[in-house]
Parts: C-alpha cells; sequence; structure tokens
C-alpha cells in the first residue's frame, strides 16, 4: 500500500526547490512535499526538535530527498546522522545532486543512499526524473513499515 507520509526535501537553491515542488504537484502524488533548506534544518526536522517538536504537523517522512551540497552541513554528513538513528536507519534516501563526482558517488552509497540521481540542467529533464522518482518511492516501491 502507498505511503502518504511526507518526502522531505533537503534543497538550499530556492531555483531547484520551486522546480521539484512544481514537478511533484504534476505528478499528483499522495504525498505531501516538506522542504528544508540546509543541513542542519534536516537534522531538526527529522529529530522532532524546535519549531518540528509537533508530528503532528511535521511526521517522519516516506522519503528523503537530499542535497549534496548543502549550507552548515552538507548531504553526505545528513546521511552518515541519518544512518546512526535507529528510527530512521531504513528510510530511503535518494540523492539528487548535481554533483558527478564519483568520490560524491561511491561515499553517498558507502553512507547508505539508496538512490544517487544527478540533477538534469533542463527543466523538463527534472520534472519528468522527479516525477519518476516520485512514482517509484511512494508507488511502485514497498517500503518497510514504520
Amino acid at each position: 500500500m502507498p505511503s502518504t507520509r511526507p518526502i522531505l526535501l533537503v534543497e538550499d537553491n530556492p531555483d531547484d526547490q520551486l522546480l521539484i515542488r512544481r514537478a511533484f504537484a504534476k505528478s499528483n502524488l499522495a504525498n505531501p512535499l516538506q522542504v528544508v533548506g540546509d543541513g542542519d534544518a534536516a537534522i531538526a526536522y527529522l529529530s522532532g526538535a524546535g519549531v518540528y517538536s509537533d508530528r503532528a504537523g511535521y511526521p517522519l517522512p516516506a522519503i528523503i530527498i537530499l542535497d549534496i551540497k548543502l549550507p552548515r552541513r552538507s548531504g553526505l554528513e545528513v546521511l552518515a546522522w541519518v544512518r546512526d538513528q535507529p528510527a530512521l536507519q531504513r528510510t530511503p534516501v535518494v540523492m539528487l545532486t548535481s554533483s558527478r563526482e564519483s568520490e560524491d558517488v561511491n561515499r553517498a552509497y558507502s553512507l547508505g543512499a539508496n538512490s544517487y540521481l544527478v540533477k538534469p540542467v533542463a527543466f523538463d529533464g527534472l520534472m519528468e526524473m522527479v516525477k519518476h522518482l516520485g512514482i517509484y518511492w511512494t508507488i511502485m516501491n514497498e517500503l518497510p513499515n514504520e
């Protein structure tokens, strides 16, 4: 059964945030999209700290979509933190980044990323990728129990 828990997008670029929001809206997924703009905010959200303490308003996500190059804490640092949290260890983490550097790809998988996607340059390509990403991870893929 598809999950309706939110998808957490961790992305610092406002243009990419907007494009990804549009792509998810066009995909008509049941999952709401929660967006944070840096690594520290991602950890605050995931740990239920500060403004994110209300789990009814900020439930744990079904999937985390994570950029690598983030302010404060990198996406790789966030990924390592996520994999150290018992409640989050099985949460799928998809790296969505512009980095094609083999060091980043290898490090992400070593830290426990479930997928590594490079953002297309063209808007249509990003729309198509995000649409398929959402459909695969929220509808087709069988997620672990909460």
